[in-house]
């Protein structure tokens, strides 16, 4: 029996359980841990140890500058340029709003990096249009919700970068270009399922814009859209790492936001800065809490306990895998997804290697898996955004998203058992 597995991982649940906060529970957790292999002074030491180390990482500036580019951008006015652009391109599909709402979610996410922004930002101007078209307000929360976390996967992603860092420098860029094509296929498949209730419902289509409105969207919405190409662009053509893109983030987004459109004033910024401020702390204290838990994992040889019981039960990988994703989509459920990825990846990664999987494929399909969770009872943040946003009770947006639930699902299988759905553009372009 290996105790290391019942302490860390029973003492985890516990301390969540009774409600500590989940960057504690892991510290707590861990030190408990390390009490099996040293003394209290000595765990407490090597705990205090691994945080700060963990943390002594250069990569890490790029969640800061990110997290900062999105609330400029957020608080800039751009959420507005692109649902006008997303009109534009799903106007003139069955149940238009609802593809509107999906493009629009697809393009911001990937901008503000945060399916919570996203889900606020698009959702609160989607939800009004929507019920004035007669749209029903669970059918319009259930698509938001389902859409928001699309970019997640849809670079530039500060998941993929925490995920780099727990792999021991797995390529950012690779992960990021990996990205686009699970990202965009998750908002395809989720417009596909609108599409169909929409038309079953009868929702109707938008007014044809004319050409002049046609360009004016797209002129308007240009610009936003070209931070992605700033940041795309300067890394995958070797002109600046992820880290140095996230910084050029900030500027492109302070640009856009205080000088072209001029709806951000200086007076706004300490608020922004304060708020990206608070919104890093939280993300750089779980890090450096889960790089102490990590530690403990390797102190109690719990990777290869893990990585023994899959194996153990069979070892087919399209079982293990399946088996891996079933775990990931429990846990997704109760934890949300920076944890989740820093606790979990240490353990199925090892795996997952053991079957020859490459770790950008498994980074795509870990944050596809999460990006799930993060949209189910009960502790779903994007969830719970969502409802308020469109202010409709949980319970009956539950039975509209089960559709959605399903095509995700569906995408999830076959990005896990197609890799090249995943590798085929940083093969590509990167030549990985």
């Amino acid at each position: 029996m290996n105790w290391a597995v019942i302490i860390l991982f029973g003492s985890f649940f516990v301390l969540m359980a009774v409600g500590v906060p989940i960057a504690f529970s892991i510290g707590i957790s861990a030190t408990l841990t390390f009490l099996l292999f040293m003394s209290f002074d000595q765990s407490v030491f090597v705990v205090a140890q691994q945080m700060a180390s963990g943390l002594d990482s250069f990569t890490l500036l790029a969640i800061p500058f990110f997290i900062l580019a999105g609330n400029i951008m957020n608080r800039g006015g751009l959420a507005i340029r692109l649902v006008a652009l997303a009109q534009v391109l799903g106007g003139r599909l069955p149940g238009a709003l609802a593809h509107c709402n999906v493009i629009a979610n697809m393009m911001f996410g990937s901008i503000s990096g945060s399916a919570v922004a996203s889900a606020a930002a698009v959702g609160g101007v989607m939800a009004p249009l929507q019920k004035k078209e007669g749209y029903d307000p669970a059918f319009s929360a259930a698509v938001n919700i389902a859409s928001s976390p699309t970019g997640l996967l849809i670079p530039p992603s500060t998941t993929f970068i925490v995920y780099s860092l727990i792999t021991g420098g797995t390529s950012i860029s690779a992960l990021f270009v990996a990205g686009y094509l699970p990202g965009i296929l998750m908002g395809l498949s989720l417009m596909m399922v609108a599409g169909f209730i929409a038309k079953k419902r009868g929702y109707p289509l938008m007014p044809r814009p004319s050409w002049r409105e046609v360009g004016i969207t797209v002129r308007d919405a240009i610009l936003p859209l070209g931070l992605i190409v700033v940041v795309m662009g300067g890394i995958v053509g070797g002109i600046f790492t992820a880290t140095e893109a996230s910084a050029a983030a900030v500027i492109y987004s302070l640009f856009l936001a205080l000088i072209w459109y001029g709806e951000l004033k200086i007076r706004d910024l300490p608020k922004i800065i304060l708020d990206s401020a608070v919104t890093t702390t939280t993300v750089l204290l779980m890090i450096g809490a889960s790089m102490a838990m990590s530690r403990a994992m390797a102190f109690g040889d719990i990777p290869y306990t893990v990585s023994d019981l899959l194996l153990g039960l069979s070892d087919n990988p399209l079982v293990v895998l399946l088996l891996i994703n079933v775990a990931l989509l429990v846990v997704g459920t109760f934890m949300d997804m920076t944890p989740a990825l820093l606790i979990f990846t240490p353990i199925f990664l090892p795996v997952v290697q053991n079957l020859g999987m490459d770790p950008v494929h498994f980074g795509v399909v870990m944050t596809l898996n999460l990006c799930i969770g993060v949209c189910t009872p009960p502790v779903g943040s994007v969830l719970f955004i969502g409802c308020s946003i469109a202010n409709v009770p949980i319970d009956r947006v539950i039975r509209p998203l089960l559709p959605f639930y399903a095509v995700l699902i569906a995408l999830l299988l076959l990005v896990t058992y197609v890799p090249d759905i995943s590798l085929f553009l940083p093969r590509l372009i990167l030549n990985y």
